[in-house]
């Protein structure tokens, strides 16, 4: 049984790590996937990386979402589209380096109910030497905050959380 609950709390943090480093981006903020909302001052005011998010809420029986390619962005047709959604409440994975274009296809395009959003990679961690000059430094700093942390996970991976 601990080693069940042991499996059980590792999945939970790796669950909670990959969660907390993605961001979940929703288009239009408060007012959401509608007309007459401009949608490039929106997406110029967000920093998209891979592993996030682009999510669309709206009516469900009134509007859609599509993801063209650029020409289709342009022209507001859904021709050789790539994806497409209509649940209302739409979680779309941005897992590549690239810019996405997503567009109404029922006609609301036209009426400015299109995105692009421009996919960044994910930023580097810092080195070390960026942060400390001196070596030793850094590397005691790092035992004395490391070793403590990976003495308490290990035991609360051993011996649950009821020990605490």
């Amino acid at each position: 049984m601990l080693v069940s609950f042991s499996n059980q709390l590792i999945c939970a943090l790796l669950l909670l790590v990959s969660a907390a480093t993605a961001t979940d981006h929703i288009v239009g903020a408060n007012r959401g996937w509608n007309p007459g909302i401009n949608y490039t001052l929106w997406a110029n005011n967000q920093t998209f990386y891979v592993g996030d998010f682009i999510s669309f809420r709206y009516q469900k029986n009134q509007y859609n979402v599509f993801e063209v390619n650029q020409t289709g962005y342009d022209n507001c047709t859904t021709e050789g589209a790539v994806g497409n959604w209509s649940s209302g409440k739409d979680f779309i994975l941005l897992n590549d380096t690239k810019r996405y274009y997503f567009i109404c296809g029922n006609g609301q395009c036209f009426n400015g109910m299109k995105v692009s959003v421009l996919v960044h990679p994910l930023p580097s961690p810092p080195s070390a030497a960026n942060h400390s000059t001196n070596h030793e430094s850094a590397a005691l700093h790092s035992f004395q905050w490391g070793l403590p942390s990976l003495v308490l996970s290990s035991a609360l991976v051993w011996f649950g959380w009821n020990w605490i």
